[in-house]
């Protein structure tokens, strides 16, 4: 299978998850990166410079009517849901919040689903709710890929444990390994 896109969530402890596996991935890596992490914050600028200093990829915020680009991870920005609409370009949205969060996994990880299907994998990281479940649920349903960080590996094991229990994965696995995981499973 070839796979277009990757979709990230993560909640607590999210950006220290986010520093690893964005350490991890191949610098030629053809995909692009769509991450939702919930951090409280105003904005994700101080995020996006974290995470720049770890990445062999670009970081940047996500914009309203922009395509996502490949080999390039895109954040969410905050207080906005973050979607794919039906011409691949990135939409957002002042909708209600889901699990709490405005950006939220799910809304992500749907809109993703419904444009990409199977050509999409989806990835939940460590996080304290359940948001992201149902969205890898959809992500499953249309045959994409679905990955979970391995419970047990997490500093707040709630979001992978719903994950598992919503959804299920096609591969579960520690933080450390799921860079090279991605970097095989998107090699071309």
């Amino acid at each position: 299978m070839k796979y277009t896109a990757l979709v990230v969530g993560c909640s607590t402890g999210g950006v220290h998850a986010l520093g690893t596996l964005l350490a991890g991935l191949a610098p030629e890596l053809q995909v692009p990166v769509i991450v939702v992490c919930h951090t409280g914050s105003e904005d994700v600028e101080m995020l996006r410079e974290v995470l720049a200093l770890k990445s062999s990829l670009p970081v940047v915020e996500a914009s309203e009517r922009y395509p996502p680009q490949p080999g390039t991870v895109h954040l969410a920005p905050a207080g906005y849901h973050l979607l794919i609409e039906a011409d691949g370009c990135f939409a957002l949205s002042v909708d209600a919040r889901v699990c709490f969060s405005r950006p939220a996994i799910d809304v992500l990880f749907d809109s993703a689903a419904a444009h990409y299907g199977a050509q999409l994998i989806g990835l939940v990281l460590t996080g304290a709710n359940e948001d992201g479940a149902l969205g890898l649920k959809a992500i499953r349903e249309r045959r994409g890929l679905a990955i979970v960080q391995a419970p047990e590996d997490a500093v707040a094991p709630e979001m992978p444990q719903a994950a598992l229990r919503i959804a299920g994965a096609d591969h579960t696995a520690a933080l450390t390994d799921i860079a090279p995981l991605i970097n095989r499973l998107c090699s071309p």
